[in-house]
């Protein structure tokens, strides 16, 4: 199985989006979210690269090989918050019952004016954060995001909502220009997300244990988060089935510093920790995930590792890549 998310082209392409889109703006979301079955089935049966990769990670995961019944109910997952990015996107909040944990850790940073990096992943919905701004309307929100990547669905959520379109930073730039920006955007005070579990093709990696394997993560967001001093907040959107989403925010550090002399040290401490935040939490939801490539380095027979190993501290964990 090839290793590059980005070879991976988008399912459905513009009429399926559009489609889903219009049912669920005009139909409402209980008629939309009958559609889901179909769609879960399409995939099942036509997605094979998907659905091995479904199987791969919930067979870590659960620690059994992975059912059918399994797969279905991982895609189905992920199709409800494609769904529901709809209504998160267009503000339409009040149609979820969104719970959240650790904001005020969040907020501390914040008030004092400093800007803040939030990392995130593709474990559950970032989509789901968009409750921060009406829990906070006075900080701006700035989104890191490939705009080149799935551009049928990319258009479409900018048009959902416009605002936020205006302010995503590129993650596609180079990278000092995406440095710039984000400095740009903290200096100012802004809360500007991020996904840290994959990185863009060329782009700096460390490898680290994760879930029995051996997986490549980004070390750009970290190099940024050190280099311009910043405070960091782990961020997860867990969809928990009907209209529930549980969102959990946890302060990384206060202030990520490192000299030259031990930068390197210092980002893939970072790294190893976040992958041991991310793998406990993967475990704990593991139909959130929602990397359908092959994560990890080894080849098949990687898939059939135990997944009871313990995890990994959340103080002695994985690495990173780039903005992805």
């Amino acid at each position: 199985m090839n290793t590059n998310w980005k070879e991976r082209p988008e399912g459905g392409g513009w009429f399926a989006i559009w489609l889903i889109r219009s049912i669920g703006r005009y139909g409402g979301r209980s008629v939309a979210r009958a559609l889901l079955h179909p769609i879960t089935l399409y995939f099942l049966l036509r997605r094979p690269f998907e659905r091995e990769a479904s199987r791969r990670f919930l067979t870590r995961a659960l620690g059994r090989p992975a059912t059918t019944r399994d797969i279905a109910k991982h895609i189905h997952t992920f199709a409800s918050t494609i769904l529901d990015r709809v209504f998160l996107l267009s503000g339409e909040l009040d149609r979820f019952d969104i719970r959240t944990t650790g904001l005020d850790e969040l907020h501390e940073p914040l008030d004092r004016g400093q800007g803040v990096l939030l990392v995130g992943s593709h474990l559950g919905s970032f989509d789901a954060m968009r409750v921060l701004g009406t829990r906070r309307p006075q900080t701006k929100i700035r989104v890191v995001l490939d705009k080149k990547h799935n551009v049928a669905m990319q258009t479409l959520l900018d048009a959902l909502n416009p605002e936020l379109a205006a302010n995503i930073i590129d993650g596609g730039m180079d990278g000092p220009s995406v440095l710039l920006a984000i400095k740009e955007a903290t200096d100012e005070g802004a809360l500007v997300a991020l996904l840290v579990d994959r990185a863009q093709p060329g782009a700096p990696t460390l490898d680290v244990p994760f879930m029995g394997g051996t997986a490549s993560f980004p070390t750009g967001p970290w190099m940024i988060a050190a280099m311009l001093k910043l405070p960091v907040c782990t961020a997860f959107g867990l969809y928990r089935g009907g209209n529930r989403y549980d969102l959990d925010f946890t302060m990384f550090s206060d202030r990520l510093v490192a000299d030259r002399h031990n930068r390197a040290a210092v980002i893939a401490d970072c790294v190893r920790r976040y992958a041991g935040i991310l793998e406990a939490t993967a475990r704990q939801s593991p139909y959130n995930w929602f990397n359908f490539f092959d994560f990890w380095r080894e080849t098949d027979h990687a898939a059939t590792l135990p997944a009871s190993a313990p995890a990994a501290d959340a103080g002695d964990a994985v690495g990173p890549r780039r903005i992805a």
